[in-house]
């Protein structure tokens, strides 16, 4: 029992120091040839959550910034029926985003997927760098997936739109440990990117 409950602490302490220790670019450039904007779900009816909004407004301010001329909205209807780099796009047009400097990509399933898809484009585009938005817990698991890839990138955390409960923090950052520690065990050993 003891030894048992040292394992999970074990394996948990890993996922948290792994996290911790993640790197957040492999780059110091500061434009890059399009910003990638990691899926997120959804609400119910279809319009962005909060998450969701936070990501998108933070690369509509990155591109106004002159980061990158362009994006890509990545994820598929992952865990509703909207697909997520959809609603992306519709909000990141209402924000003023040109429709030629989105690229949609509808077929991502997971954070592995929405990089190795996003890749797939750069590469038919001749893009070689990336600043990659998504929200501050997700980051750091983003982040070990894309130091795999053969790409310039940098993570940029996309702060939540208003204040956060302490509890819903926790709730965020308990859940990307638990996905962080599936990562370590299963799905980092799996096949790099195929591109074509």
């Amino acid at each position: 029992m003891i030894a048992s409950v040292l394992v999970v602490v074990g394996i948990v302490l890993w996922a948290v120091l792994a996290r911790a220790v993640a790197p957040r670019q492999n780059t110091s450039q500061d434009k890059f040839d399009v910003l990638i904007v990691l899926g997120y779900p959804a609400d119910a009816d279809g319009n962005p959550s909060p998450t969701e909004q936070a990501r998108v407004s933070e690369a509509v301010q990155e591109y106004y910034r002159g980061v990158a001329p362009r994006m890509i909205l990545t994820g598929a209807a992952a865990h509703n029926q909207f697909v997520e780099a959809r609603v992306m796009a519709r909000t990141a047009e209402a924000q003023g985003i040109p429709v030629g400097a989105i690229v949609e990509e509808t077929h991502a399933m997971n954070t592995i997927e929405n990089a190795c898809d996003s890749l797939q484009l750069m590469h038919d585009h001749g893009w070689q760098s990336a600043e990659v938005v998504t929200s501050p817990s997700h980051a750091p698991r983003a982040a070990m997936i894309f130091s795999k890839l053969p790409v310039k990138w940098r993570m940029h955390p996309a702060p939540p739109l208003g204040p956060e409960s302490s509890l819903t923090a926790a709730g965020k950052t308990t859940t990307e440990i638990l996905k962080t520690i599936y990562y370590l065990l299963w799905t980092r050993q799996s096949k790099p990117c195929q591109i074509q």
